[in-house]
């Protein structure tokens, strides 16, 4: 098989924060690994979770640095995008001070403005902290059609100058040639199986693979952090749940289920059964996001949220999922454009049935500016 992992390097980057990192590795340190990204981060459909490509570039480190002792945190959380990566990578990622982070969103991302603009939002929280961790960005595509975010991506990442490595450009081209054929690598032309996280993690470690190959020669020094290639609306994202945000519910309850892991998605939210139940947040920012369950154990109650009173342009909450994999961790943005104040956030139960299953799921608000 001719994989050729060199033209996977889209964006050579500045190797600065990554050469720095090696050679804390090579002096022993104990440093912390950090992956943030979606399902294949997560390792959906490996058949270990030591078997999915972040464990694998984790072990890589281990394996070239065995003076260094090593902190492996994988917070990829299928089915979710970077707007949710911006809110959620402090209290995921952030906390734990990682020393060198992995990003990937570029199959749950769309490739538009939209998108162009959370994924800035996540890279700036991420490589604009003081703790500076070295970063890569990473794309990985659908293996049916070749689709991905990279073209967005991309900016981002060549305007911060960081290192991007592509699947588009490695793995998919194989499948396009014959080569390989879909099912050896993914069972559903997305999620890689265990070969396919293997070439994944080829494709990563060959990059630094380079990077610990040049220790020896000099980087150029890091550019300055730049100013946001996009308006950059969601650097600064907060997530209110009931822990953290004092609400005004009638009908809602609140749910104090304990969360053991990040992937238990649905915890600390509110529930609700009943048309006319509502719940109230006053949160400041300037675009409003609504995060609840749409459940394969249908029916189940559909709500409404109604921002500052606007009820002409309520947005509609159906917590009723087509799809048949399991329960979605769905987000909507409710609005944008928001004069940056607190603003009232209602949402309250449209339509109730005799025979709901399950009740409405409210996981959080999201603010943001």
């Amino acid at each position: 098989m001719s994989l050729q992992p060199e033209k996977g390097i889209v964006n050579r980057g500045n190797w600065n924060r990554i050469k720095k990192v090696m050679e804390r590795a090579k002096a022993g340190e104990k440093l912390t690994l950090g992956f943030l990204g979606g399902s294949i981060t997560q390792g959906s459909l490996s058949s270990t979770p030591e078997t999915c490509y972040a464990y694998l570039v984790y072990e890589w480190w281990k394996k070239t640095f065995p003076e260094g002792e090593f902190v492996y945190v994988n917070a990829g959380i299928g089915g979710t995008t970077s707007q949710f990566g911006a809110a959620r990578c402090e209290s995921d990622l952030l906390q734990y001070k990682p020393d060198f982070v992995i990003v990937e969103f570029s199959v749950n991302d769309e490739n538009n403005d939209f998108f162009l603009e959370t994924y800035e939002g996540l890279i700036r929280k991420i490589y604009g902290n003081g703790e500076k961790p070295a970063v890569l960005i990473v794309h990985n595509v659908c293996y049916d059609t070749g689709t991905n975010a990279q073209e967005k991506h991309l900016q981002i990442g060549k305007h911060y100058d960081i290192p991007c490595v592509s699947m588009k450009e490695t793995i998919y081209p194989l499948l396009e040639s014959g080569e390989l054929k879909n099912r050896e690598i993914t069972p559903d032309d997305l999620h890689p199986n265990d070969k396919g996280h293997s070439l994944v993690s080829q494709v990563i470690t060959f990059f630094l693979e380079r990077v610990y190959g040049d220790l020896g020669h000099k980087e150029e020094e890091e550019n300055a952090f730049p100013e946001p290639l996009t308006e950059n609306g969601f650097e600064h994202s907060v997530r209110f749940q009931n822990y953290n945000v004092k609400a005004e519910c009638t009908g809602f309850e609140a749910d104090k289920s304990k969360q053991e892991d990040i992937r238990e998605t649905f915890r600390n939210g509110w529930t609700a059964w009943h048309k006319n139940d509502k719940i109230i947040l006053y949160i400041e920012g300037t675009s409003i996001a609504v995060q609840y369950r749409k459940s394969v154990q249908k029916p189940t109650p559909i709500a409404v949220a109604v921002i500052d009173g606007d009820e002409e342009n309520a947005i509609t909450l159906d917590g009723n999922f087509e799809e048949d994999w399991g329960d979605c961790l769905y987000l909507t943005k409710a609005v944008m454009g928001l004069e940056k104040k607190v603003h009232r956030v209602e949402i309250k139960i449209k339509k109730e049935n005799p025979d709901d299953r399950v009740p409405f799921y409210l996981v959080s608000v999201i603010s943001s500016f």
